[in-house]
């Protein structure tokens, strides 16, 4: 059985250290907790048997549950998110990992500047997309259709996966390339049998970054999908404008879930490349 962690601290360390120590990690907790507690109350709602989102719960149903699963609209809408979010994935990924490998190639004049412009969707405000992605997609015919909508998804997730491949290549050995290249082996084979073997875990993580991303993203989608089109952020959007259900938390709850399982298996994954 392991013995719990205690910090140990140095023997110059005063007092006030270690005060100061566990406050500063007390400090941390409340803020989690401020963070995190808001998201967590709305679980019990989504199990009430009560038709409004109130406090305290009367009693306990699985029927909003039911009513998700049995549910045409929100059937479709769990359907289209499925079906964007993991095709928006595969494509942000490639496309990232790809100007990623390049960009720590070779160095170039403007190199700064078009990474920059790679990263822009990450921090350009998410109205701005949608509404300049709106008036150029609805000219070449790409509003209101999958393609659109994958395309755009793609885009946005693209940055987090070009970003965090560059992290894992600034510790990449370019000799195994050049040994590859030189054993006669081609760009590609080197690529797959060398390079992405090492650079994987940064390619997962970006891609588990770009399907959130994407599986989350409410507002593009807004201006982008049409009536067949709508995921699950804007069918839950569409219910709080509409009719507050308590299907809305349920659906948040097996949200909530599917995120946190996410966020693990990045976790994990950071755990393997260390």
């Amino acid at each position: 059985m392991s013995k719990p962690i205690l910090p140990v601290f140095p023997a110059y360390a005063t007092f006030f250290d270690k005060v100061g120590w566990y406050a500063l990690r007390l400090l941390c907790v409340g803020v989690l907790a401020f963070l995190l507690l808001p998201i967590l109350v709305i679980i019990p709602l989504s199990f009430s048997n009560s038709s409004f989102l109130s406090y305290p719960i009367p009693g306990w149903s699985l029927q909003w549950y039911d009513n998700l699963f049995s549910s045409d609209d929100w059937g479709r809408a769990t359907r289209n998110s499925f079906i964007v979010a993991p095709l928006a994935t595969l494509l942000a990924t490639v496309l990232g990992t790809m100007a990623a490998v390049g960009l720590a190639r070779v160095n170039f004049f403007g190199k700064s500047t078009l990474m920059s412009l790679l990263i822009s969707p990450m921090v350009v405000p998410i109205v701005v997309v949608g509404v300049s992605t709106y008036l150029f997609f609805a000219k070449i015919g790409l509003a209101d259709t999958y393609t659109g909508l994958v395309l755009v998804h793609a885009a946005l997730g693209a940055p987090f996966v070009l970003t965090t491949v560059l992290a894992t290549l600034q510790g990449f050995n370019h000799n195994l390339v050049r040994a590859s290249l030189s054993l006669g082996a081609g760009p590609l084979q080197t690529f797959f049998r060398v390079t992405l073997p090492i650079i994987a875990p940064g390619v997962i993580s970006g891609g588990l970054f770009a399907f959130a991303t994407s599986f989350d993203e409410v507002v593009v989608t807004l201006f982008i999908a049409g009536p067949t089109q709508v995921t699950l952020p804007r069918q839950m959007f569409t219910g709080i404008r509409e009719n507050i259900s308590p299907t809305i938390a349920a659906v948040a709850t097996l949200l909530i879930l599917f995120t946190t399982a996410l966020m693990l298996g990045l976790e994990w994954l950071r755990g393997r490349r260390r």
